[in-house]
């Protein structure tokens, strides 16, 4: 496993759904054994308990402060886990694998993993899903670059392995993520294409306006070619000049968004938005924009180059 490309650590994972039962309330969660000597992703915002707390055989848990209080339950707290896949059959029917667990603390990710998510010892979890000693779920893969387990998925595994990733169950959020971002990213084409359509519909009455003029100015010697130099620098600076004005007041507002959010009273209790401001997508599409705008000014200046003086001139 550690030969894998991408991979920067691995460890042994053994976790399962499972039902709580409280004196207060019922909730389900995902259990997940933990090594009380190792870091885990959650150690950082366990709230005044340490990991070390999860000896083995002391059959602790720490719960996220949502779950924890869907239950009703605090530090010293006892509670009933209960593990359905790992049920067995006796003479009173099915009966699945159960323990009373001592809360030992709460963690506070800010996240909706604090809904769900509880750590207990690897041990005692291996115990309570009915596995045979030293046997475990699977080897959890710590990646350099999380998103881009696509690819990393698809290198060979050793034989009797599979693979399975949080796209799992996070899955549906990064995929309605990356909708998001194809609608935006279509909205701003349409908003790129009628402020084109907008620099040739306003040329296009500037050069209807103006043929006397142009006539006047092939007369004294303006070839075609200067003529439609002369437009499209017109149409195509009011394009460059928007696009640079809408390039910087972009990135300045992105760049202050959270403190502009709470002054409008859209984001309250101290929460802030993620902003990652990425250079070389602001440059393809500022450079796009330009590009459009340029490519608008075509038209409405072969137009004007085309004027002849005589028909022009003719009632003048």
């Amino acid at each position: 496993m550690q030969g894998l490309q991408g991979v920067t650590r691995v460890a042994p994972l053994t976790t399962g759904d499972v039902v709580l039962q409280s004196p207060r309330n019922v909730a389900v969660g995902v259990m997940l054994g933990v090594n009380p000597d190792e870091a885990d992703p959650l150690t950082p915002f366990l709230v005044n308990i340490k990991q070390q707390a999860l000896q083995p055989g002391a059959y602790r848990v720490i719960l996220g402060e949502v779950l924890a209080g869907k239950l009703g339950v605090k530090r010293g707290d006892k509670l009933r886990l209960m593990v359905p896949s790992a049920s067995q059959f006796t003479p009173m029917g099915r009966i699945p694998s159960q323990r009373v667990f001592t809360v030992a603390g709460t963690f506070h990710a800010n996240s909706d993993v604090d809904e769900y998510q509880l750590l207990v010892n690897q041990q005692d979890a291996s115990r309570v899903m009915r596995y045979p000693a030293g046997n475990i779920t699977g080897w959890r893969l710590f990646l350099q670059q999380p998103l881009e387990v696509d690819s990393l998925s698809r290198q060979a595994l050793p034989q009797g392995a599979s693979w399975k990733d949080w796209r799992d169950r996070k899955g549906e959020l990064f995929q309605a993520v990356r909708m998001e971002k194809n609608m935006m990213g279509l909205l701003l084409s349409l908003i790129v294409a009628v402020a084109a359509f907008n620099i040739i519909t306003s040329l296009g009455l500037l050069v209807m306006e103006k043929q006397g003029e142009v006539a006047i100015l092939q007369t004294q010697g303006l070839t075609r070619r200067q003529i439609m130099a002369v437009f499209m620098t017109q149409g195509a600076s009011a394009g460059i000049i928007g696009a640079l004005l809408g390039t910087l007041l972009g990135v300045l507002l992105a760049l202050n968004l959270n403190t502009i959010m709470p002054a409008l009273g859209a984001l309250i209790d101290g929460a802030s938005l993620p902003v990652a401001v990425d250079p070389l997508q602001v440059t393809i599409i500022a450079v796009a924009a330009m590009a459009v705008s340029l490519l608008s000014t075509l038209y409405p200046s072969w137009r004007a180059a085309a004027v002849q003086p005589a028909e022009a001139l003719r009632y003048e």
